[in-house]
């Protein structure tokens, strides 16, 4: 993978020119996304900063949801840390094996995947290599809306839960391959996301609102798999 010195890609990326790169593979999406994504090209985001913003119990006093969203796109950087911060990489060793990431999940199954609807496209984020590999060309995010609103909130981070992981996790929790169980596993792991990326938001100024989503129309224009479930949605940007 090409790595892309960050001052070029925020530059490329305010432009709306994504990074080019030679790997267009995508795990866990469906088998049309590839030719769905277009000319869209991977995000090679730049390294997270880990630290900074304001401390945790000020962000938790500060914690809210806001529905009011400018339009205005964040940094490359500050998208970066989101994603890191909502549910990347945080240790190589964690348990059963797997990487240990900054939200659990039921056995570390890391069942819930996030897509990234942008004014260009769906995007996935791959947390290992931390980026962003394009799945749909186009503007999806009045698909991850709730009742049209904030369609135009610069990132909406949509939850799909992926029950195929729960397979090949490290360790079978009780219920792990019981359908009705699963549900609570994977909504309790897309709760823990969505409170990192409100603490995030608070830390940093932005504003957060967790909301419901047009489920069927996105697991048809992300050409999801039978095994993968569109479960909300979470918008991101400055405070109007």
């Amino acid at each position: 993978m090409k790595a892309v010195p960050a001052r070029i890609l925020a530059a490329r990326f305010a432009g709306l020119t994504m990074v080019a790169d030679d790997e267009t593979s995508v795990s866990g999406s469906g088998g049309g996304a590839a030719s769905a994504a277009g000319d869209l090209q991977p995000i090679v985001l730049p390294k997270p900063e880990t630290e900074g913003g304001k401390p945790v119990l000020t962000a938790l006093k500060e914690r809210r949801t806001t529905r009011s969203i400018k339009e205005d796109r964040l940094p490359v950087q500050v998208l970066s840390n989101l994603l890191w911060a909502a549910f990347g990489v945080n240790r190589e060793q964690g348990p059963f094996g797997q990487l240990g990431r900054t939200a659990a999940s039921a056995s570390n199954a890391q069942e819930v995947n996030l897509y990234v609807a942008l004014p260009e496209g769906v995007y996935l984020y791959d947390a290992p290599a931390h980026r962003l590999t394009p799945i749909v060309a186009g503007d999806l995010r009045a698909l991850a809306g709730n009742r049209g609103r904030g369609a135009t909130a610069p990132v909406r981070i949509i939850f799909v839960a992926d029950t195929a992981r729960f397979a090949t996790a490290g360790f079978q929790e009780p219920g792990l391959s019981d359908p009705e169980i699963q549900k609570s596993y994977y909504d309790v792991a897309t709760g823990l996301i969505a409170g990192n990326i409100y603490l995030f938001a608070a830390s940093q100024g932005l504003a957060a609102w967790f909301h419901n989503c047009d489920r069927p129309g996105l697991s048809e224009a992300l050409h999801l798999r039978p095994e993968q479930r569109v479960l909300y949605a979470q918008s991101v940007g400055y405070p109007a």
